[in-house]
């Protein structure tokens, strides 16, 4: 192996788009390998963790974990901060991204109506607090710390981009609307030009 290697499902979502994202703004050329979900079974059991995304590093073991994968990029390209009370900060709102798709992505293996009545339930009181805890979190302008954009800015803005598009069934594509700090993260990591050129490659 000559180059890093990203291995993530076939999908421009989620853990696995936000470490492709931030590879390419760190300015690496990697291997995006995208894992068909048929063949994801048999992988499974040869992961770290038994999950994805992986990145696999010239002479390293596999790093698996997003913001493990994510923290490390940071550090390494600038795109983390360097004061530890900082760092640890960010950490904790990409932990708190974690604790939203731990909570919404079992319901995409539920039967219909147990699946309407769970996140039913979350538009009345988990999905509120969860982005009133990350509004009362952004402390910075436009991005989540300031002017310069983070990896913790390209994982709110992958959480937030999941319900956009209204494709995520019984949650209202508005459910971040009311929450302008968050909402903000989202639109500036979109309206850049290092994310554009990413999606300008697809």
């Amino acid at each position: 192996m000559t180059k890093p290697k990203l291995i993530y499902f076939d999908a421009p979502v989620s853990r696995g788009e936000e470490c492709r994202l931030a590879l390419h703004l760190a300015g690496i050329d990697f291997e995006d390998v995208r894992i068909k979900s048929a063949d994801w079974p048999a992988m499974k059991q040869q992961t770290p963790y038994g999950g994805l995304p992986i990145l696999e590093l010239p002479g390293h073991p596999p790093l698996a974990h997003s913001n493990a994968i994510l923290v490390m990029i940071g550090r390494r390209h600038g795109l983390h901060p360097a004061d530890d009370f900082e760092a640890a900060r960010h950490e904790g709102m990409m932990q708190h991204v974690e604790d939203l798709r731990g909570v919404v992505s079992p319901t995409i293996r539920m039967g219909n109506a147990e699946k309407k009545a769970a996140r039913e339930s979350m538009v009345a009181g988990y999905l509120p607090a969860w982005a009133h805890s990350a509004e009362r979190n952004i402390l910075g302008e436009p991005f989540f710390s300031g002017a310069k954009l983070h990896v913790v800015d390209l994982k709110l803005h992958m959480a937030v981009r999941w319900f956009l598009g209204g494709k995520v069934d019984h949650i209202p594509a508005t459910i971040f609307a009311g929450y302008p700090k968050l909402m903000r993260v989202h639109d500036v990591v979109r309206d850049h030009s290092g994310v554009k050129s990413w999606y300008a490659k697809a």
